[in-house]
């Protein structure tokens, strides 16, 4: 908005069509969202409800409180705001916060199993990746996308098996030290 962005004119939004007035501009950010708007679309829906871009214990337990099913620990990249926390810093105040009452997950910055085994350790149930998938199809469609995912499987498997680790349900917390657990040695 500061910029004055438009998308270029032979471009549409695809997705929202007949949702906005005009899908040819960029809809502008509404500051006027809050949690009550959350808490209506839970109402509409028996499906899950998960809210992506959660940095924050607070952020985690509004979502709990306006029914959400789940937490998405995401700085969706880090192109939204200069200097956000990344996705890994954030996750475990999020998983001390959710308590084990929903589940959690997490994306930005999962390149090689070991991000994988590291998001999983520190309390992720599951991790999404972004930048690898889409190189993946860049360089080779559907079949680079799957070499992509095969590659990490494999590289968290002997991760895995490097910290002893038999299956990801008894991954511990302890594979990773937190900058602030260093700062104590």
């Amino acid at each position: 908005m500061r910029n004055n962005h438009e998308l270029p004119g032979h471009l549409r939004l695809e997705n929202l069509v007949g949702i906005i007035s005009d899908a040819n501009k960029d809809p502008e950010i509404d500051s006027t969202l809050t949690w009550e708007n959350i808490k209506w679309v839970v109402s509409l829906t028996h499906l899950p409800v998960v809210v992506k871009g959660i940095l924050t214990g607070e952020d985690a337990e509004e979502a709990i409180k306006a029914g959400c099913s789940a937490v998405y620990v995401s700085n969706h990249g880090g192109r939204q705001l200069d200097g956000v926390y990344s996705s890994i810093a954030a996750l475990p105040e999020v998983v001390k916060a959710v308590g084990g009452r929903v589940e959690v997950y997490m994306d930005g910055g999962i390149r090689t199993g070991t991000d994988v085994l590291k998001a999983l350790a520190l309390g992720a149930r599951a991790v999404f990746i972004g930048r690898p998938a889409i190189y993946g199809l860049a360089v080779g469609g559907e079949e680079g996308l799957t070499k992509v995912l095969a590659i990490l499987k494999e590289e968290l498997k002997t991760a895995m098996q490097l910290a002893g680790v038999v299956n990801v349900q008894n991954i511990p917390s302890n594979l990773v030290a937190l900058e602030s657990q260093i700062a104590r040695l």
